[in-house]
């Protein structure tokens, strides 16, 4: 018996070490998908839409751990952050588009904590992926509005730890903004409608191995 208990948790560390650095690759291949776009620093890149996918699927701890790993890959020199930014290593999260960088642990955290199911010990997995989480409002208590409601949440860390470092550099909320911001409207609205019916459906799974 001993030995099955300790087999299980050798699994289970093993798949949240596998699941760390998976969501860090994750995110690194994202950010190889990169357009420049005329009149701003910030390229159009999936790397938000990944941080996302990553903290819904790993949940708050987890998903920030994952994107940490990620930020000390990029700030140690290697080829993880978008290639269209000429700047490397601890230089890229100094520059225009570090904030979002910086604000990815958090964003990740905050998209995992809201999505959580709030399973309780002893409950099964499937089951709990439709209880409530006692700190969101009835309207967003659902699994699909649930995760909406923390995909959006994230998406506005992101934008907003992006602006803060751009305003700073530029000396300008409003430039930022306009460089930052507006331009990622649209994206974002895409990002929402793809990111909500696929932790939707794999959400469930993946946490109830972690």
């Amino acid at each position: 018996m001993e030995q099955v208990v300790v087999g299980s948790r050798s699994s289970v560390v093993g798949f949240r070490i596998a699941a760390l650095v998976g969501g860090a690759l994750i995110v690194a291949g994202a950010a190889q998908i990169s357009v420049p776009l005329p009149g701003t620093p910030v390229p159009m890149t999936l790397q938000p839409m990944a941080v996302l996918l990553v903290g819904g699927l790993l949940g708050a701890r987890f998903g920030a751990l994952s994107m940490i790993l990620y930020l000390a890959m990029g700030a140690a020199g290697l080829p993880v952050f978008t290639p269209t930014v000429p700047l490397f290593g601890i230089a890229r999260l100094l520059g225009p588009t570090g904030g979002y960088l910086l604000a990815y642990p958090i964003a990740a955290y905050a998209t995992g904590w809201f999505s959580d199911p709030a399973r309780k010990r002893g409950e099964n997995p499937e089951a709990a992926a439709m209880s409530v989480n006692p700190g969101l409002a009835p309207g967003v208590r659902d699994p699909w509005g649930r995760i909406a409601f923390g995909v959006l949440v994230g998406l506005v860390l992101i934008h907003l730890g992006g602006l803060a470092q751009l305003a700073i550099i530029t000396g300008s909320i409003s430039g930022a903004a306009r460089l930052a911001t507006w331009p990622f409207l649209l994206g974002d609205v895409l990002k929402l409608v793809i990111l909500v019916p696929v932790l939707t459906r794999l959400t469930p799974t993946i946490r109830a191995r972690l």
